[in-house]
């Protein structure tokens, strides 16, 4: 539907691009949100069985991992200036991460085993201090130029 409304309206679009920009963040968000849903009444369901959460619990560590990695790779011009789609997966990616955060923090306060207290600690450490180093480079790129 969105794509329909940019190709139709290609002088709107590119007019009044940071309002498309806004409103296409919007439904990332929104959709993001959508997700968390299920997410948490599949946590709700899990808790008590420890061999589930701890399964679960490493899932999420994986997910987090993917956080740097996608930092690293829009570190390479190549990828971040061109329009390659592993730029824009990882940008999304990066971009995601507050519902991410939320995410992690619902599943870390519900937890109630040791092993899945840490794994899901782990991860919500790597995903703060990702997001936190991303907008750091973001800042002091802008400052230098």
């Amino acid at each position: 539907m969105r794509h329909l409304l940019y190709v139709n309206h290609p002088q709107d679009a590119a007019a009044a691009g940071g309002m498309y920009a806004a409103g296409d963040w919007m439904l990332e968000i929104i959709i993001g949100c959508m997700v968390l849903v299920p997410t948490f009444v599949l946590v709700l369901v899990i808790r008590k069985y420890e061999p589930l959460y701890a399964v679960y619990s490493r899932i999420l560590l994986g997910l987090s991992l993917t956080a740097p990695l996608c930092l690293a790779v829009l570190s390479i011009p190549a990828v971040s200036q061109g329009t390659m789609l592993l730029g824009w997966i990882c940008l999304d990616r990066l971009l995601c991460s507050p519902v991410v955060i939320v995410g992690l923090l619902v599943s870390r306060l519900l937890a109630r085993f040791d092993q899945a207290k840490r794994f899901t600690l782990y991860a919500l450490l790597i995903e703060v201090l990702t997001l936190a180093l991303a907008v750091a480079l973001f800042l002091f790129a802008a400052k230098a130029h």
